[in-house]
Protein backbone atom coordinates (compact mmCIF):
# COMPACT_ATOMS: atom_id res chain seq x y z
CA UNK A 1 0.00 0.00 0.00
CA UNK A 2 3.06 2.54 0.28
CA UNK A 3 2.13 3.59 -3.60
CA UNK A 4 -1.11 4.79 -2.77
CA UNK A 5 -0.19 8.23 -2.44
CA UNK A 6 1.88 8.45 -5.83
CA UNK A 7 -1.60 9.36 -7.23
CA UNK A 8 -4.27 11.29 -5.75
CA UNK A 9 -7.12 13.01 -7.02
CA UNK A 10 -8.04 14.07 -10.45
CA UNK A 11 -5.88 17.13 -10.05
CA UNK A 12 -2.64 15.23 -9.65
CA UNK A 13 -3.21 12.99 -12.85
CA UNK A 14 -1.04 14.70 -15.07
CA UNK A 15 1.71 14.88 -12.32
CA UNK A 16 1.06 10.85 -12.32
CA UNK A 17 2.37 10.71 -15.63
CA UNK A 18 6.08 10.37 -14.58
CA UNK A 19 7.27 9.00 -11.86
CA UNK A 20 9.88 10.16 -9.73
CA UNK A 21 13.17 8.67 -8.63
CA UNK A 22 12.78 6.86 -5.58
CA UNK A 23 12.86 8.64 -2.41
CA UNK A 24 17.03 9.13 -1.32
CA UNK A 25 17.95 8.69 2.23
CA UNK A 26 21.00 10.76 3.03
CA UNK A 27 22.83 8.76 5.26
CA UNK A 28 25.08 11.76 5.56
CA UNK A 29 25.64 15.27 4.16
CA UNK A 30 23.51 18.07 3.54
CA UNK A 31 21.71 17.87 -0.04
CA UNK A 32 21.41 21.25 -1.85
CA UNK A 33 18.16 21.50 -3.02
CA UNK A 34 15.10 19.78 -1.74
CA UNK A 35 14.80 17.61 -5.00
CA UNK A 36 17.42 15.44 -4.34
CA UNK A 37 15.61 13.69 -1.89
CA UNK A 38 12.43 13.01 -3.89
CA UNK A 39 9.90 13.21 -1.27
CA UNK A 40 7.85 16.81 -1.88
CA UNK A 41 8.39 17.85 -5.71
CA UNK A 42 6.74 21.00 -7.70
CA UNK A 43 5.67 19.46 -11.27
CA UNK A 44 2.53 20.52 -13.91
CA UNK A 45 1.50 23.13 -11.15
CA UNK A 46 1.20 20.69 -7.95
CA UNK A 47 2.84 19.87 -4.96
CA UNK A 48 2.84 16.71 -4.92
CA UNK A 49 4.39 13.93 -2.55
CA UNK A 50 6.15 10.66 -3.70
CA UNK A 51 5.53 6.83 -2.91
CA UNK A 52 5.32 6.21 0.68
CA UNK A 53 5.57 9.68 1.90
CA UNK A 54 2.52 9.68 3.86
CA UNK A 55 0.91 13.10 5.07
CA UNK A 56 -0.19 13.49 8.55
CA UNK A 57 -1.81 16.60 10.64
CA UNK A 58 -2.03 17.19 14.31
CA UNK A 59 -5.06 17.69 16.85
CA UNK A 60 -3.47 21.29 17.67
CA UNK A 61 -0.77 22.14 15.97
CA UNK A 62 2.14 25.09 16.78
CA UNK A 63 1.18 28.61 15.68
CA UNK A 64 3.67 29.86 12.97
CA UNK A 65 2.41 33.18 11.44
CA UNK A 66 -0.38 31.50 10.40
CA UNK A 67 1.36 29.19 8.02
CA UNK A 68 -0.44 26.46 6.90
CA UNK A 69 1.96 23.58 7.19
CA UNK A 70 2.25 20.04 4.70
CA UNK A 71 3.77 17.51 7.40
CA UNK A 72 4.84 14.12 5.74
CA UNK A 73 6.81 10.79 7.18
CA UNK A 74 8.32 8.40 5.04
CA UNK A 75 10.81 4.91 6.35
CA UNK A 76 12.93 2.58 4.67
CA UNK A 77 10.96 -0.14 3.20
CA UNK A 78 10.46 -2.78 6.16
CA UNK A 79 11.29 -0.34 9.06
CA UNK A 80 8.45 0.99 11.41
CA UNK A 81 8.70 3.53 14.21
CA UNK A 82 7.74 2.13 17.62
CA UNK A 83 4.78 3.77 19.73
CA UNK A 84 5.53 5.65 22.38
CA UNK A 85 2.36 6.80 24.69
CA UNK A 86 3.58 10.45 25.59
CA UNK A 87 7.36 11.27 23.94
CA UNK A 88 7.81 11.21 20.13
CA UNK A 89 7.59 7.74 18.62
CA UNK A 90 11.22 5.85 17.86
CA UNK A 91 11.64 6.13 14.80
CA UNK A 92 14.58 3.99 13.38
CA UNK A 93 17.23 5.29 11.03
CA UNK A 94 16.53 6.51 7.73
CA UNK A 95 13.35 7.82 8.59
CA UNK A 96 12.67 11.68 7.02
CA UNK A 97 9.94 13.94 8.24
CA UNK A 98 9.18 16.92 6.34
CA UNK A 99 7.70 20.18 7.44
CA UNK A 100 6.19 22.13 4.13
CA UNK A 101 5.14 25.70 4.78
CA UNK A 102 2.94 27.80 2.88
CA UNK A 103 -0.25 30.42 3.02
CA UNK A 104 -3.27 30.63 0.63
CA UNK A 105 -2.85 33.41 -1.48
CA UNK A 106 -5.11 36.46 -0.63
CA UNK A 107 -8.37 37.42 -2.82
CA UNK A 108 -6.74 39.24 -6.01
CA UNK A 109 -3.08 38.00 -5.21
CA UNK A 110 -0.76 35.96 -8.41
CA UNK A 111 1.71 33.33 -7.58
CA UNK A 112 4.30 34.29 -5.46
CA UNK A 113 2.88 37.37 -4.29
CA UNK A 114 3.26 38.92 -1.14
CA UNK A 115 0.09 39.24 0.21
CA UNK A 116 -1.34 35.84 2.13
CA UNK A 117 -4.69 35.08 3.40
CA UNK A 118 -4.95 34.67 7.10
CA UNK A 119 -7.67 31.82 7.37
CA UNK A 120 -7.82 28.44 8.73
CA UNK A 121 -9.67 26.95 5.70
CA UNK A 122 -7.89 24.23 4.97
CA UNK A 123 -6.51 23.71 1.23
CA UNK A 124 -6.86 20.05 0.13
CA UNK A 125 -3.94 18.43 -1.07
CA UNK A 126 -3.14 18.14 -3.88
CA UNK A 127 -2.06 21.05 -3.47
CA UNK A 128 -2.27 23.66 -6.78
CA UNK A 129 0.58 25.83 -6.62
CA UNK A 130 -1.59 28.89 -8.59
CA UNK A 131 -3.56 29.01 -5.63
CA UNK A 132 -0.71 29.30 -2.82
CA UNK A 133 2.95 31.05 -1.82
CA UNK A 134 5.14 28.28 -0.61
CA UNK A 135 7.87 29.53 1.73
CA UNK A 136 10.02 26.63 2.74
CA UNK A 137 10.33 22.95 3.63
CA UNK A 138 12.08 22.09 6.64
CA UNK A 139 13.40 18.41 6.74
CA UNK A 140 14.05 16.18 9.95
CA UNK A 141 15.61 13.07 8.94
CA UNK A 142 17.48 10.62 11.52
CA UNK A 143 20.59 9.28 10.65
CA UNK A 144 23.48 6.64 12.98
CA UNK A 145 24.17 9.82 14.87
CA UNK A 146 20.39 10.86 15.75
CA UNK A 147 18.30 13.58 13.95
CA UNK A 148 19.96 16.96 11.68
CA UNK A 149 17.77 19.68 10.62
CA UNK A 150 18.04 21.25 7.62
CA UNK A 151 15.90 24.32 5.80
CA UNK A 152 15.11 24.44 2.66
CA UNK A 153 13.67 27.71 1.02
CA UNK A 154 11.06 27.76 -1.95
CA UNK A 155 12.24 30.03 -5.08
CA UNK A 156 9.88 32.15 -6.76
CA UNK A 157 9.02 30.05 -9.34
CA UNK A 158 8.00 27.13 -6.93
CA UNK A 159 9.59 24.82 -8.99
CA UNK A 160 12.26 23.52 -6.98
CA UNK A 161 13.58 24.60 -2.57
CA UNK A 162 17.35 25.23 -1.64
CA UNK A 163 19.33 24.81 1.06
CA UNK A 164 19.14 27.75 3.17
CA UNK A 165 21.94 27.14 6.42
CA UNK A 166 22.02 30.28 7.50
CA UNK A 167 18.04 30.72 7.07
CA UNK A 168 16.47 33.09 5.45
CA UNK A 169 13.16 36.34 5.74
CA UNK A 170 10.13 37.08 3.90
CA UNK A 171 8.75 40.64 3.56
CA UNK A 172 4.74 39.40 3.23
CA UNK A 173 1.55 40.92 4.17
CA UNK A 174 -1.62 38.80 6.11
CA UNK A 175 -4.73 39.68 4.79
CA UNK A 176 -7.62 39.08 7.06
CA UNK A 177 -11.45 38.10 5.67
CA UNK A 178 -12.11 41.89 6.37
CA UNK A 179 -10.00 42.88 4.17
CA UNK A 180 -7.46 44.16 7.00
CA UNK A 181 -4.06 44.09 6.32
CA UNK A 182 -0.93 43.13 8.42
CA UNK A 183 2.89 43.53 7.00
CA UNK A 184 4.85 41.03 9.08
CA UNK A 185 8.77 38.99 8.32
CA UNK A 186 8.61 35.40 7.49
CA UNK A 187 11.53 33.87 9.20
CA UNK A 188 12.81 31.03 7.79
CA UNK A 189 15.58 29.46 11.59
CA UNK A 190 19.10 28.27 10.56
CA UNK A 191 20.01 25.20 11.71
CA UNK A 192 20.92 26.42 15.12
CA UNK A 193 17.77 27.58 15.76
CA UNK A 194 16.24 24.28 14.44
CA UNK A 195 17.73 22.58 17.47
CA UNK A 196 16.87 25.44 19.60
CA UNK A 197 12.71 24.15 19.70
CA UNK A 198 13.78 20.22 19.07
CA UNK A 199 15.96 20.05 21.41
CA UNK A 200 13.57 18.58 24.19
CA UNK A 201 15.88 17.19 26.98
CA UNK A 202 18.89 19.47 27.97
CA UNK A 203 20.30 16.43 29.48
CA UNK A 204 21.10 14.90 26.23
CA UNK A 205 20.84 17.48 23.96
CA UNK A 206 19.27 15.64 21.01
CA UNK A 207 17.18 16.38 18.08
CA UNK A 208 13.39 15.16 18.46
CA UNK A 209 10.44 15.77 16.76
CA UNK A 210 7.58 18.07 18.22
CA UNK A 211 4.35 16.82 16.76
CA UNK A 212 5.48 13.14 16.04
CA UNK A 213 3.65 12.25 19.82
CA UNK A 214 0.22 9.95 19.99
CA UNK A 215 -1.45 12.51 21.75
CA UNK A 216 -1.11 14.77 18.92
CA UNK A 217 -1.64 12.08 15.92
CA UNK A 218 -4.68 10.23 17.24
CA UNK A 219 -7.11 11.59 14.68
CA UNK A 220 -8.87 10.97 11.65
CA UNK A 221 -7.30 12.32 8.20
CA UNK A 222 -8.87 12.65 5.28
CA UNK A 223 -6.35 10.25 2.99
CA UNK A 224 -7.20 9.66 -0.92
CA UNK A 225 -9.36 6.98 -0.71
CA UNK A 226 -10.89 7.30 2.74
CA UNK A 227 -11.18 8.97 5.81
CA UNK A 228 -9.05 7.03 8.60
CA UNK A 229 -7.53 7.56 11.95
CA UNK A 230 -3.83 8.21 11.36
CA UNK A 231 -2.72 5.80 14.16
CA UNK A 232 -4.40 3.18 12.61
CA UNK A 233 -3.22 3.75 9.43
CA UNK A 234 -0.01 4.26 10.13
CA UNK A 235 0.34 0.47 11.58
CA UNK A 236 -1.69 -0.70 8.79
CA UNK A 237 0.78 0.64 6.03
CA UNK A 238 3.57 -0.77 8.56
CA UNK A 239 4.69 2.96 9.80
CA UNK A 240 4.00 1.82 13.33
CA UNK A 241 4.10 -1.11 15.68
CA UNK A 242 3.38 -1.31 19.09
CA UNK A 243 -0.15 1.29 19.81
CA UNK A 244 -2.47 -0.41 22.32
CA UNK A 245 -5.99 -0.15 20.74
CA UNK A 246 -7.33 3.29 19.94
CA UNK A 247 -9.37 3.66 23.47
CA UNK A 248 -5.94 3.51 25.06
CA UNK A 249 -3.94 6.23 23.38
CA UNK A 250 -3.82 9.31 24.67
CA UNK A 251 -5.74 12.76 22.76
CA UNK A 252 -5.18 16.11 23.23
CA UNK A 253 -8.16 18.18 22.34
CA UNK A 254 -8.48 20.33 19.23
CA UNK A 255 -7.71 23.90 20.47
CA UNK A 256 -10.48 25.36 17.73
CA UNK A 257 -13.08 22.74 18.95
CA UNK A 258 -15.64 24.72 20.79
CA UNK A 259 -17.68 21.42 21.91
CA UNK A 260 -14.65 20.79 23.57
CA UNK A 261 -13.75 22.09 27.01
CA UNK A 262 -11.82 25.31 27.54
CA UNK A 263 -9.34 23.90 29.94
CA UNK A 264 -8.54 20.61 27.62
CA UNK A 265 -8.13 22.86 24.27
CA UNK A 266 -5.64 25.56 26.56
CA UNK A 267 -3.78 22.71 27.98
CA UNK A 268 -3.53 21.26 24.34
CA UNK A 269 -2.67 24.91 23.00
CA UNK A 270 -0.10 25.29 25.43
CA UNK A 271 1.57 21.87 25.16
CA UNK A 272 2.02 22.07 21.56
CA UNK A 273 3.13 25.54 21.45
CA UNK A 274 5.45 26.00 24.87
CA UNK A 275 5.56 22.33 26.33
CA UNK A 276 8.81 21.25 24.30
CA UNK A 277 10.70 23.74 26.39
CA UNK A 278 8.72 24.47 29.19
CA UNK A 279 9.05 20.81 31.16
CA UNK A 280 11.01 19.22 33.49
CA UNK A 281 13.97 18.43 31.20
CA UNK A 282 13.15 20.83 28.45
CA UNK A 283 15.44 24.07 27.53
CA UNK A 284 13.31 26.43 29.96
CA UNK A 285 13.40 24.21 32.73
CA UNK A 286 14.94 26.81 35.01
CA UNK A 287 11.53 28.92 34.95
CA UNK A 288 9.83 26.25 37.20
CA UNK A 289 7.11 26.60 34.89
CA UNK A 290 5.74 23.04 33.14
CA UNK A 291 3.46 23.70 30.22
CA UNK A 292 3.20 20.51 28.87
CA UNK A 293 0.33 18.26 28.94
CA UNK A 294 1.66 16.42 32.41
CA UNK A 295 2.24 19.77 34.48
CA UNK A 296 0.99 18.50 37.50
CA UNK A 297 -0.65 21.45 39.80
CA UNK A 298 -1.49 24.60 39.13
CA UNK A 299 1.83 25.80 40.58
CA UNK A 300 3.75 24.17 37.67
CA UNK A 301 1.16 25.64 35.44
CA UNK A 302 1.58 28.58 36.51
CA UNK A 303 -1.42 29.70 38.73
CA UNK A 304 -0.01 32.22 41.81
CA UNK A 305 3.28 31.22 40.93
CA UNK A 306 6.19 34.51 40.50
CA UNK A 307 8.42 34.29 37.93
CA UNK A 308 11.82 32.94 37.95
CA UNK A 309 13.62 34.89 35.29
CA UNK A 310 11.27 36.60 33.39
CA UNK A 311 13.33 40.02 33.59
CA UNK A 312 11.19 42.69 31.49
CA UNK A 313 9.14 40.18 30.24
CA UNK A 314 6.84 40.22 32.97
CA UNK A 315 5.14 43.74 32.20
CA UNK A 316 5.02 44.22 35.38
CA UNK A 317 2.81 41.43 36.55
CA UNK A 318 3.36 39.13 39.87
CA UNK A 319 2.27 35.99 38.93
CA UNK A 320 2.48 33.49 35.58
CA UNK A 321 -1.34 33.48 35.80
CA UNK A 322 -3.68 35.15 38.32
CA UNK A 323 -7.12 33.63 38.25
CA UNK A 324 -9.56 35.22 36.78
CA UNK A 325 -7.48 38.20 35.47
CA UNK A 326 -6.15 37.02 32.45
CA UNK A 327 -4.89 41.05 31.53
CA UNK A 328 -2.87 40.37 34.99
CA UNK A 329 -1.05 37.19 34.31
CA UNK A 330 2.51 37.74 32.91
CA UNK A 331 1.52 34.22 30.32
CA UNK A 332 -0.94 35.71 28.04
CA UNK A 333 1.22 39.36 28.05
CA UNK A 334 4.24 37.66 26.40
CA UNK A 335 2.28 35.78 23.96
CA UNK A 336 0.76 38.96 23.19
CA UNK A 337 3.97 40.28 22.66
CA UNK A 338 6.36 40.93 19.39
CA UNK A 339 9.34 42.50 21.25
CA UNK A 340 12.72 40.70 21.37
CA UNK A 341 13.23 39.45 25.11
CA UNK A 342 9.15 39.91 25.50
CA UNK A 343 7.51 37.74 23.13
CA UNK A 344 7.01 33.98 24.01
CA UNK A 345 7.78 31.71 22.19
CA UNK A 346 11.37 33.43 21.51
CA UNK A 347 11.35 31.97 18.32
CA UNK A 348 8.91 30.67 15.56
CA UNK A 349 7.04 33.83 14.77
CA UNK A 350 6.74 37.79 13.90
CA UNK A 351 2.80 38.14 14.70
CA UNK A 352 0.78 37.82 17.40
CA UNK A 353 -1.64 34.58 16.95
CA UNK A 354 -4.64 36.74 18.36
CA UNK A 355 -6.93 33.63 18.11
CA UNK A 356 -4.66 31.44 20.16
CA UNK A 357 -4.17 35.04 22.68
CA UNK A 358 -7.78 34.78 22.90
CA UNK A 359 -8.38 30.80 23.72
CA UNK A 360 -5.07 31.64 26.90
CA UNK A 361 -7.34 34.44 28.32
CA UNK A 362 -11.09 32.85 28.62
CA UNK A 363 -9.10 30.11 29.97
CA UNK A 364 -7.75 32.07 32.66
CA UNK A 365 -10.86 34.08 33.06
CA UNK A 366 -12.50 30.89 33.55
CA UNK A 367 -10.09 29.72 36.69
CA UNK A 368 -11.45 30.40 40.09
CA UNK A 369 -9.13 31.02 43.02
CA UNK A 370 -6.73 34.23 44.44
CA UNK A 371 -3.82 35.04 44.24
CA UNK A 372 -2.68 35.98 48.03
CA UNK A 373 -0.15 38.93 48.17
CA UNK A 374 2.39 37.10 50.51
CA UNK A 375 3.07 34.52 47.49
CA UNK A 376 4.60 37.30 45.43
CA UNK A 377 7.98 36.60 47.71
CA UNK A 378 7.34 33.02 46.72
CA UNK A 379 5.89 31.81 50.15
Amino acid sequence: MRGFWACVGALALAACARQPAAVHFFAAGRPPKLSDWHLVYAERGVLSLNSGVLPYDLNTPLFSDYAHKLRTVWMPRGMSAKYDPNGSFDFPVGTIITKTFYYPLAKGGGRNSASVARTYEQVRFPIVLDQVRLVETRVLVRRESGWQALPYVWNAAQTEAELARTGDAKSLELVAADGAKEPFTYVVPNENQCAGCHVQDVGTKQITPIGTKARHLNRDYAYAQLSENQLIHWAKLGYLVGAPESAQIPKNADWRADKQSIDSRARAYLDINCGHCHNPKGPANTTALDLSIFADGDRYLGVCKPPVAAGRGTGDHFFDIVPGRPRDSILPYRMQSNEPGVMMPEQGRTTTHLEGVSLIEQWIGAMPGICRPETQNGA
